[in-house]
């Protein structure tokens, strides 16, 4: 389990259902810092009953990276929801807590997560398809120039089809993700080479400024990759030819790694800022209006953040916050 999340902490117990350990985001969580956590019952930090907390600690010892739900009494009026993902660790139970409040409060209605998993599915494979169509057809040594540009532009207008049902598909998506140890340079320039064909036709480069000796990052390349990807065309279908993308790897507070990647053409007018990470919310998102707020759903899942700075005049920059 991941001990780093932001916004998310890693509870370990003894047997006797003392808390051993405690990593991550307890203020925020939990409402109470570490110091304060250790040693006492389960049941007392979780804001639960004895017995709840004996079922909890059974289903962890199973091993089965079960998920469980509690109302936990924190000690505000209102009771708050926690989600536990259970399991032993080093020998010990253990469990992830997200703070609910937290991890809905940019998640999508249920009817787009159901939309978008029976879209992606239902349009994907007749997609396929039709690329592997045109990708037959054009290795016809017999095609006019004339069909040839018309092959390559249906080619361009499926790879955008494909782009566009990995946002719907990843804002959408409710799976834990697969996190893993990765060099930032290496996910990002993955994601560039996803949409090296648009950016080659418009002669633009993606060039990178990294501070030596990053740490790697704790992601899920495969569900990031697809949408940093879109996020970074988009930044550069806004600007001249031949002008580069430029991005910057730096480290960020403590245990943190930053991607900050400017937008030289887009403006955030002031009543757009409220609505800039909403789908279909903002002009910045451009295409089909997904992007932005993919791309954030995305970095938050993983234990990141996304965060943007600008105003009405031209010129914007986007920080990717990592977890290490």
């Amino acid at each position: 389990m991941n001990a780093h999340l932001l916004q998310a902490v890693l509870l370990a117990w003894s047997p006797s259902l003392r808390v051993t350990r405690v990593e991550g985001d307890t203020a925020t969580v939990l409402r109470r810092p570490a110091s304060e956590l250790l040693e006492r019952p389960l049941h007392a930090v979780l804001g639960v009953t004895a017995e709840r907390a004996r079922e909890l600690d059974a289903r962890a010892r199973e091993d089965r990276r079960a998920v469980e739900f509690v109302s936990a009494q924190l000690g505000g009026e209102d009771a708050t929801p926690l989600r536990l993902t259970l399991g032993l660790d080093a020998g010990e139970a253990c469990a992830g807590v997200l703070d609910l409040n937290t991890v809905l409060e940019d998640a999508p209605p249920v009817q787009i997560s159901r939309l978008s998993s029976s879209l992606s599915h239902e349009i994907r494979n007749p997609l396929s398809s039709v690329k592997m169509a045109v990708q037959t057809l054009a290795r016809n040594t017999g095609l006019s120039d004339r069909d040839r540009r018309r092959l390559t532009i249906a080619n361009r207008e499926i790879r955008t089809m494909e782009r566009m049902l990995w946002l719907l598909s990843e804002y959408g998506r409710d799976t834990t993700p697969n996190l893993d140890a990765h060099p930032l340079r290496s996910v990002l320039q993955e994601a560039t080479g996803m949409v090296a064909p648009e950016l080659a036709e418009r002669r633009i480069e993606v060039r990178v400024d990294e501070e030596p000796d990053l740490p790697r990052v704790r992601v899920d390349p495969n569900r990031l990759r697809p949408v940093l990807a879109q996020v970074l065309l988009n930044v550069a279908m806004g600007q001249p030819e031949d002008s580069p993308v430029e991005v910057a790897l730096r480290r960020g507070g403590s245990g943190q790694v930053l991607m900050v990647l400017k937008d030289p053409a887009a403006a955030l007018p002031p009543e757009e800022r409220g609505t800039l990470f909403e789908p279909f919310g903002s002009r910045l998102a451009r295409g089909a209006g997904l992007s932005l707020a993919a791309l954030r759903r995305v970095m938050t899942g993983q234990g990141g953040d996304l965060a943007a700075e600008g105003s009405s005049e031209p010129g914007m920059v986007f920080t990717l916050t990592f977890a290490t």
